[in-house]
């Protein structure tokens, strides 16, 4: 069984254990974290929602909080000799998916 889920404005195929790195969501490492925003849930019988599938939802728990790798950006100005650098590092939250309830 998979669900396709919406987190983080963005959406994610997954499957009972697998693990899975999203945008920074609220709680402590080891807490149980339940996703609503299922968009389709497959198996034997595929049920897609419109836009979302209706009582489906994705428990997870939290395996991580963390910050992901450093993200540069580079500005410059032709001619100008104009040079910015910029970095930062998003904030992230790994989960391992426990249960999807269709």
């Amino acid at each position: 069984m998979y669900a396709v889920i919406r987190t983080g404005g963005k959406q994610y195929k997954v499957s009972e254990g697998d693990f899975l790195k999203v945008e920074k969501l609220e709680g402590a490492v080891g807490d149980t974290v339940e996703l609503k925003d299922v968009l389709m849930v497959g198996g034997e019988t595929v049920a897609i929602g419109t836009p979302l599938v209706p009582s489906a939802s994705v428990v997870g728990r939290i395996v991580d909080q963390g910050k992901d790798k450093k993200i540069l950006v580079f500005k410059s100005k032709r001619r100008k000799n104009f040079r910015k650098m910029y970095g930062h590092r998003q904030p992230r939250t790994v989960l391992k998916i426990e249960k999807i309830n269709a």
